[in-house]
């Protein structure tokens, strides 16, 4: 009876992790090409000077989407980036304002402003 007992906790165990993992959204989207590491505060500032350049950026999400996480923005001081992660991940994992993500992307013009157009996204 206790192997029986055994054999069916082991199942339950394994068939909950395995639940948790096909259900779980995954925390990488895109493909990274290894692009030049830039500065947030330097793509706000001079956002011309890396228009249609492919780059990497890190920073904290700061007021992501709350219906799709289909995007976010990074934060320097006042002034914000919107990140638009709509091409790679239209249902990003949400709730992760405060968390440290790396974002591979290019500049594009956005309303009268720029965005970073995401091809590549790591939340950590």
């Amino acid at each position: 009876m206790k192997i029986i007992m055994t054999l069916c906790a082991a199942v339950l165990l394994i068939g909950g992790f395995l639940f948790y993992r096909s259900t779980r959204l995954p925390d990488k989207y895109g493909i990274f090409t290894g692009a030049p590491k830039t500065e947030v505060a330097d793509l706000i500032k001079q956002p011309k000077d890396f228009a249609r350049k492919t780059v990497a950026v890190e920073g904290i999400v700061r007021d992501q989407c709350t219906s799709m996480g289909c995007y976010f923005y990074f934060q320097e001081g006042t002034k914000t980036l919107r990140v638009d992660l709509q091409d790679i991940a239209m249902n990003a994992p949400r709730h992760k304002n405060g968390h440290s993500v790396i974002v591979e992307g290019q500049m594009v013009k956005y309303g009268d402003g720029y965005q970073l157009w995401a091809s590549a996204v790591e939340f950590k």
